[in-house]
């Protein structure tokens, strides 16, 4: 039996992910932007070890989310589920920081260097990481007009990058990447064509299964299937320089 924490779990992929390591009989801890939202997590919540609560587009309440998981103990695993995609602006978080930025790419930079090191991190990137840039001169959209598909396109770069560079720095940690492909949740949309069981498993057996296949490090993954990633995710210079870019941003040093 594994403990894993899953940001963004009141629905959609992180719901999903959760249901089925509850279900599996693991100690999950879930979490909730807010109290309100807590609210859809009623039927889930009373199986799990304990839910969080905290906006991940704030880095105030991304400090308090960490310190409430580190409150329940170690982590097995932490699945780096929430996001967010098309927003009509930037969105300026309360420090200042694009929403898409904050949520998709410093909050996990931050949990991932302020949750006491787990065993296993898996990250939620997207087939969009292709369309991403390596450039990280305005990766906060502070000069640039803002586009939200490209700024989504970033992050998910980003997210993707930031774990390959977990994988190369701590030899002791499983750290993945995973598209779980365009999946029908309110993110997604009805229409989307993609398989919404097969985007969240993929996650939860990279979080907890024994398998020889799934206990592997600095991979990119579809549906349990390992595919090459942009080649700036696997670049070290360009790990490293995205890492101290993050740093500038947060205050936060991970390595």
């Amino acid at each position: 039996m594994a403990r894993i924490f899953v940001t963004g779990s009141t629905e959609g992929l992180g719901r999903a992910a959760a249901q089925t390591l509850l279900r599996e009989g693991h100690e999950v801890v879930l979490h909730a932007r807010s109290a309100a939202r807590a609210a859809a997590l009623a039927e889930l919540a009373p199986r799990a070890l304990g839910t969080v609560v905290g906006d991940l587009a704030s880095a105030a309440e991304t400090r308090t989310i960490a310190d409430q998981v580190n409150a329940l103990g170690r982590m097995d695993a932490v699945i780096h589920n929430a996001g967010l995609y098309a927003t009509p602006d930037r969105q300026p978080t309360p420090e200042g920081h694009a929403g898409i930025v904050a949520v998709n790419t410093l909050a996990p930079f931050m949990l991932t260097a302020l949750i006491e090191r787990p065993g296993r991190l898996v990250y939620l990137s997207s087939g969009m990481h292709r369309g991403g840039s390596r450039a990280l001169h305005d990766i906060d959209w502070r000069e640039r007009r803002w586009d939200a598909t490209r700024a989504y396109s970033d992050s998910k770069l980003h997210v993707a990058t930031l774990a390959f560079a977990v994988a190369r720095h701590w030899p002791d940690v499983l750290s993945n990447a995973v598209d779980p492909g365009w999946v029908p949740t309110r993110m997604g949309g009805p229409g989307a064509p993609d398989d919404l069981e097969k985007g969240h498993l993929t996650q939860t057996w990279l979080a907890v299964s024994e398998d020889p296949a799934a206990k592997v490090s600095g991979r990119y993954w579809h549906h349990r299937r390992q595919q090459a990633p942009a080649p700036d995710v696997s670049d070290a210079d360009f790990q490293d320089a995205l890492v101290e870019r993050l740093t500038q941003l947060t205050g936060v040093s991970l390595f």
